[in-house]
Order: structure tokens, then C-alpha cells, then sequence
């Protein structure tokens, strides 16, 4: 099992837009990263974190995902709005990206799957050199001109325009009509 998650625990997540949101309650499984390539293309990146959690335990407390089936044995939910990938669903059970939790810090990969996949660098990314957003001076007329326009890591009454259907597919929003924080981009 996960190190995160309790029994009676809940947790919850969402997409980046704030179109699809959902709900766990009780403890997650198993932590992990798949390198394969499919992994990569769904997630758009080197590899993809996710966490199994039991059947049943998934609520979808905003909208619910877009799917594409991407073998024969799985398919994908991804919120149809923003993009932001949140499923992975085969015969065996569902697992939810790590990244799409309010908050994923206490979520730790236990294993890699699909290491026949990995791409060689991958191991070599904690030796590459760092620097915080605040730290880019080239980039700061440009970070400072930054309004997000994305969700907040917790859930909210309102999204989208105030019209809009809850339950409906995302469109276009103003960021006026979000609520942002500071520093996301």
C-alpha cells in the first residue's frame, strides 16, 4: 500500500481547469511510475505517476472525464476542457495521476513499470542544475504580467462562468471569474 491515506481518510483532485474534480475516500493503493511509451504520450512528458485506488472509491464530485481508449485492455480519462490527464482504467482497476491530487506531496512511487520504456536521461534529472521561478530575471517582466487562471488546489462552489451549467464541459472563462493564487503559471 501507498504510505498516503488512511482508512476513513479522504482525499480529492481535479483537473487544472476546475472542470472535473473528484473525491476519494479511504486509503490509496500502490504508488508508482509507468515509462512506457503509451504512459508518455497520454501524460505528455518522460513518464506518468499514478496511484490505484479501490473500485468504487472514486467520486467525481465535478463533470466527470473524457475517455479515449488507448489499447484494447485500457483507456484514459482526461478532463475534455483543459486536457489535464487524470485516469488510467484497465480490467484489473483504475489508478488516478498523482499530479491531479490537491495535494500529491505525501504520495510516493513504490515502483517503476515499464522500464523497458524509460528514456536514458531520466535517471540523470536530479543532476541537472536548478533555479526557482523568482530566481529567472530574464523571465520576470514576463512572470510578472502571469495571471493563472487555474483551479485551486481545493474544492469550490463556484466554477467556470457564473451561467454555466455545473455538470457541462468547460468552455473559455475569464480569469476574473476563478479564483487564482499567487505565483501559479
Amino acid at each position: 500500500m501507498s504510505n498516503a491515506g488512511e482508512l476513513g481518510e479522504s482525499r480529492s483532485g481535479g483537473c487544472q481547469c476546475g472542470a472535473v474534480r473528484f473525491r476519494i475516500e479511504g486509503p490509496l493503493g500502490k504508488a508508482s511510475i509507468c515509462h512506457c511509451r503509451m504512459c508518455q504520450k497520454a501524460f505528455g512528458a518522460f513518464y506518468a505517476p499514478l496511484v490505484s485506488v479501490a473500485n468504487g472509491s472514486v467520486t467525481w464530485t465535478r463533470g466527470a472525464p473524457a475517455h479515449y481508449q488507448s489499447s484494447n485492455l485500457v483507456r484514459r480519462g482526461f478532463c475534455a476542457a483543459c486536457g489535464t490527464p487524470l485516469t488510467y482504467e484497465a480490467p484489473d482497476g483504475i489508478a488516478l495521476a498523482i499530479g491531479a491530487f490537491d495535494d500529491p506531496s505525501d504520495i510516493r512511487p513504490e515502483i517503476q513499470f515499464g522500464v523497458e520504456g524509460r528514456i536514458a536521461f531520466v535517471c540523470e534529472l536530479d543532476e541537472l542544475p536548478e533555479r526557482r521561478t523568482e530566481d529567472d530575471l530574464v523571465a520576470a517582466a514576463f512572470l510578472a504580467d502571469i495571471v493563472s487562471n487555474q483551479h485551486p488546489d481545493h474544492d469550490t462552489e463556484i466554477w467556470g462562468r457564473p451561467n454555466d451549467p455545473p455538470d457541462e464541459a468547460a468552455t473559455p472563462f475569464s480569469a476574473d471569474q476563478l479564483e487564482t493564487r499567487e505565483n501559479d503559471a
